[in-house]
């Protein structure tokens, strides 16, 4: 019988979701916090979380064994992977980080050790890709040597509310002894509790529609944002009028990025296609959000030409690069969409964004921010993230980044209608 007493853990991965889940982690049991980062995990020894989701004095302050070396987590019997599942450039899955994970545990494995996943993944990529994995670099056999459960991350970037532990967590195990160890494991840090649902794909599946369903629903609202636009009609009114009715859900329009909702849904497609589904509805869904980034560009080029300003070597100020609002995190920004397009009409773009990090920001997508914009100098200034020190800037110092003639585009609606050139 697996106990929670004599319970010693890995967290593998040491990201967005694998440090805040091995902090609280390592308040109640012995911890280890594994990153084949070697420069991540010597930031972290000193007290330095480039994700900004771990304060330095809760590193400090920590119990939590960090590493680098695969052999420190020989002593643990319970190992969690929380490394990314990203797409490659066709939207496929890339299962890369997953597979090469399994193999490095699968070489540590013990008789009675668990391994819990967190990472996406689409319904049976536990036990049709992890499995067989570990299956195969431990010599062990599958739910008689070892065991396997699924828990998936719920993890909200930059969100100081909505915190690891105040946010129900989904559980599974490969039988039900160890479907009740998992739970009992997460129970004993998640304050909001647990759901233990009856097999791993269950879990699997809740988690990837959770994405896929905001996906489809802000599709609709960046449809609906296009058509009113065309209609003359300001969308963040009808928005509010429309809330009036208790019913009616509360999305708004904008540029759907990051780690979540603009991969998980292709996840699921992909699944869905593999076994004889064609997902028209989500894939649909998926083509107008990726597609919002090029429409942007598109709307701020016909303000300016309307305003008689030259497009080719004319100046933009792109404000925040980041997936979403008081975040650092740049993965999957659709914010590039933007500037990449702009620049494809010869414009000179400028990124300003002082959340992020520049280095990150030029090694990924080859865009270096600007320290800060200059006065007077603008044809255009795009407002694309709702960071708090954009909504304190006023009308006033935004216009003074501005040259005599320019376009003030608003994508977050951070500013009245009355006092930009259009929203979106």
């Amino acid at each position: 019988m697996h106990s929670l007493k004599n319970t010693k853990l890995a967290i593998i991965g040491l990201g967005y979701v694998g440090l805040p889940l091995a902090i609280e982690f390592s308040k109640k049991f012995d911890t280890v916090g594994f990153d084949i980062n070697k420069g991540r995990i010597n930031d972290l020894k000193s007290g330095f979380d480039s994700t900004l989701e771990i304060s330095s004095r809760e590193l400090n302050s920590s119990n939590l064994e960090l590493t680098s070396e695969i052999n420190d987590i020989d002593k643990c019997n319970v190992i969690i992977v929380t490394v990314p599942t990203p797409i490659d450039s066709n939207k496929n899955p890339d299962l890369s980080p997953l597979e090469n994970a399994s193999v490095l545990v699968g070489r540590l494995l013990k008789k009675g050790d668990i391994v819990v996943f967190e990472s996406t993944v689409y319904p049976g990529a536990t036990e049709e890709i992890c499995v067989p994995i570990l299956e195969q670099n431990s010599n062990l056999k599958f739910n008689q040597d070892f065991f396997c459960g699924y828990s998936p991350e719920r993890i909200n970037p930059g969100d100081k509310e909505h915190t690891i532990t105040s946010i129900k967590k989904i559980t599974s195990g490969s039988t039900p002894e160890i479907a009740e160890f998992v739970d009992q494991l997460y129970n004993s840090i998640i304050t909001a509790g647990t759901h233990k649902t009856s097999n791993i794909k269950v879990a699997e599946a809740a988690k990837v529609i959770e994405n896929t369903q905001r996906d489809v629903n802000i599709a609709l609202i960046n449809e609906l944002s296009i058509i009113f636009n065309r209609l003359g009609v300001d969308t963040e009114e009808v928005l509010k009028a429309a809330l009036t009715k208790w019913n009616f859900l509360n999305f708004r329009p904008g540029l759907v990025g990051g780690h979540c909702i603009g991969v998980d849904p292709y996840y699921l497609t992909h699944k869905a296609m593999e076994v004889g589904y064609n997902p028209e509805m989500i894939l649909a869904g998926r083509r107008i959000n990726d597609n919002m980034g090029l429409y942007i560009a598109d709307q701020v080029i016909k303000l300016m030409l309307l305003k008689k300003i030259q497009v080719s070597d004319s100046k933009i100020l792109v404000l925040g690069f980041s997936f979403k609002e008081n975040c650092s995190d740049l993965r999957n920004t659709k914010v590039l969409n933007v500037v990449k397009e702009l620049e494809n009409f010869n414009a000179i773009v400028d990124v300003y964004d002082p959340w992020i990090n520049k280095e990150e920001s030029k090694e990924e997508y080859g865009v270096i921010p600007i320290d800060s914009p200059k006065l007077n100098n603008y044809d255009a200034i795009i407002l694309a993230v709702a960071h708090d020190i954009f909504k304190d800037l006023t009308i006033d110092e935004i216009k003074s980044f501005g040259s005599q003639n320019h376009v003030i585009y608003d994508v977050k609606y951070i500013l009245d209608k009355d006092q930009v050139d259009a929203r979106l």
